[in-house]
């Protein structure tokens, strides 16, 4: 029997997969920050199809779909919207900016600066956004996909840790196997590509179904050594010789969250250490600050959060 959870991501795969090739494992993470409401960055070269990723994935829930493309000039009013005088009305009304759309694609977040990525805080926590002194609720399903370019190309601005711990999932998207881009080629060759195929060859996601799939992963049982065990994690990654800033009680949160959700996805009822394990790298690696010595040293965060996890005694239960 297919739960909610399940049904939700066959049917996210399904149809994001008719227009996106080869991106199984990110279409899967999409779906776990989905059911719980958090946001994704995605890091990767430019051209993998990170924007026709974001607009199939609001093509699919029904909602609508903004782009964001970050510049080095791009001011905080620019994305949250301002207040314009209204003559015939004789007072100021509110004109919203991007932000207040179902899925928001925040392209090249690390090239505007930190005065505009700060912007997206209050947004991304609390689905809402505060103008002059005004504060205007987001769409219920408020989702922000971010692409960030790597930061050894120029002109970008590294995203601060209070931003970087507001996503709940860091992906890597990667070139494609040879076959995959070979049928990418077969497919889009032709004026427009994938942006016109995304609107007429997918199906609108059942109506609630994400609801119901956040119910679902409510029920799944969590026991008292596997909260200790994501604890003992965060505890042992502020301790770490080659991490300067360890993961926050919001990544521990997170990554329990994240575990959750993915045991629902597989259709068990609890959750173990292995899911905890599957979540540890998207959720944490890019919480976590390295210290100047390890940056030097060319070791990744990635290479560190499975230095954490073997440290941590994995619980008998």
């Amino acid at each position: 029997m297919t739960t909610p959870a399940q049904g939700l991501k066959t049917s996210m795969q399904e149809n994001l997969g008719k227009v996106v090739f080869g991106i199984e494992d990110i279409v899967h993470h999409l779906c776990t920050a989905m059911i719980a409401r958090g946001h994704v960055l995605l890091e990767g070269v430019p051209g993998l199809g990170k924007t026709l990723l974001a607009k199939t994935l609001a093509a699919h829930l029904g909602g609508k779909f903004k782009r964001i493309q970050c510049t080095a000039d791009l001011m905080p009013s620019d994305i949250t919207g301002i207040h314009v005088f209204h003559s015939e009305k004789n007072e100021f009304v509110f004109m919203p900016g991007p932000l207040f759309a179902d899925i928001v694609l925040v392209d090249e977040i690390n090239r505007t600066g930190p005065k505009t990525q700060s912007a997206l805080l209050q947004a991304m926590e609390e689905a809402a956004v505060t103008i002059d002194r005004d504060t205007y609720t987001l769409p219920e399903n408020f989702f922000v996909i971010a692409s960030q370019n790597p930061h050894e190309f120029e002109g970008t601005y590294p995203l601060p840790e209070s931003q970087l711990d507001r996503f709940l999932l860091r992906l890597e998207i990667s070139y494609p196997r040879e076959e995959m881009e070979k049928h990418v080629l077969r497919t889009y060759d032709h004026p427009g590509g994938g942006h016109d195929t995304y609107r007429t060859a997918l199906e609108v996601l059942p109506e609630n179904l994400i609801q119901q799939a956040r119910q679902q992963v409510d029920t799944v049982f969590v026991s008292e050594a596997t909260y200790q065990y994501v604890t003992d994690i965060a505890k042992v990654s502020r301790s770490h010789p080659q991490v300067s800033l360890g993961l926050s009680t919001r990544g521990a949160l997170g990554l329990m969250r994240c575990a959750r959700i993915e045991a629902a996805l597989q259709g068990q009822e609890f959750v173990t250490p292995d899911h905890i394990k599957t979540m540890a790298i998207p959720v944490m690696a890019h919480r976590l600050v390295l210290t100047p010595d390890a940056t030097l040293e060319g070791i990744s965060d990635t290479e560190i959060v499975e230095s954490i996890l073997g440290q941590v005694s994995v619980p008998r239960e």
